[in-house]
């Protein structure tokens, strides 16, 4: 009995000094755009079943134009569910008082990214502050029909002079639908990737819609690979837009088809290192 009752401690110790865990450089997140039809408590109670720490946070969730108080007051639900409210977005910003007013509510809310389409005529102003606020600004691209930031280069053309703080939240499905490898995308732009939308679609075309990851036609192994070749650090948010009435099953299938990738990587990683 005596072997019996210590070998799974022993197992157990050898196990993680070999393998401290995925050496994943960066993290999982929800936007909450995902929970569109949902309040912000159901928001929170979702985001913890799927064991997710971060967070990006849309205006239904927590309206712009909610009191300085009512902003820390809702911040902080989500972070005592031992969550990282970690950026806004998608925000528009169509004038001067609307880029004023994001960079404040995001300040308020203790948020360390805005993922927001700031008219092109704004993007001065929004680099101003970036530098101010240390908050960064990541540009969503909308693919076919978006005028302004179709595509990720659209968005990296205007800002690669500007502030490190300015740069692209890339948007893997609307990269797709446009007709570009969202692989190739990023990696090109990578010094620019402040956040990463990651979804799946079922066509490279503009009336791709998007499906569970892992029944489209993103190659996400190959994007999730690309991803730690390269470093990526900061958050690689989950945007399940099918499903709104009821994203948990799709969105858990998807969380545990990048997680299910990432471990198989990291596996191989270790074999070979």
């Amino acid at each position: 009995g005596l072997i019996a009752t210590q070998a799974p401690g022993l197992l157990a110790a050898d196990l993680s000094s070999k393998h401290p865990g995925p050496e994943t450089p960066f993290q999982l997140g929800i936007a909450s755009y995902t929970f569109r039809e949902f309040s912000l408590e159901e928001t929170i109670e979702m985001t913890r079943k799927l064991g997710m720490k971060k967070l990006c946070l849309k205006s239904m969730h927590l309206p712009l134009d909610l009191s300085k108080e009512k902003i820390q007051s809702e911040s902080e639900k989500v972070r005592s569910a031992g969550i990282d409210l970690y950026g806004a977005g998608v925000v528009y910003m169509k004038n001067e008082e609307e880029v004023n007013h994001a960079f404040k509510y995001a300040k308020t809310a203790g948020m360390k990214v805005i993922v927001g389409v700031p008219e092109h005529d704004l993007l001065e102003l929004c680099n101003t502050r970036v530098k101010e606020t240390g908050i960064n600004l990541a540009i969503h691209n909308h693919g076919p029909g978006d005028e302004k930031y179709p595509s990720p280069e659209s968005a990296y053309r205007l800002v690669e002079k500007m502030d490190p703080g300015m740069g692209l939240c890339i948007d893997i499905g609307h990269t797709a639908r446009i007709g570009l490898d969202p692989i190739k995308e990023t990696s090109r732009f990578m010094d620019r990737v402040l956040d990463v939308h990651i979804k799946d679609v079922d066509q490279g075309a503009a009336e791709g819609k998007t499906l569970e990851i892992g029944h489209g036609v993103i190659d996400i192994p190959g994007f999730l690979s690309m991803l730690l070749k390269e470093n990526y650090s900061k958050v690689v948010s989950f945007e399940y837009e099918k499903d709104g009435k009821d994203p948990l099953p799709g969105l858990s299938e998807s969380v545990g088809y990048v997680r299910g990738v990432l471990k198989m990587q990291d596996m191989i990683r270790q074999a070979h290192g």
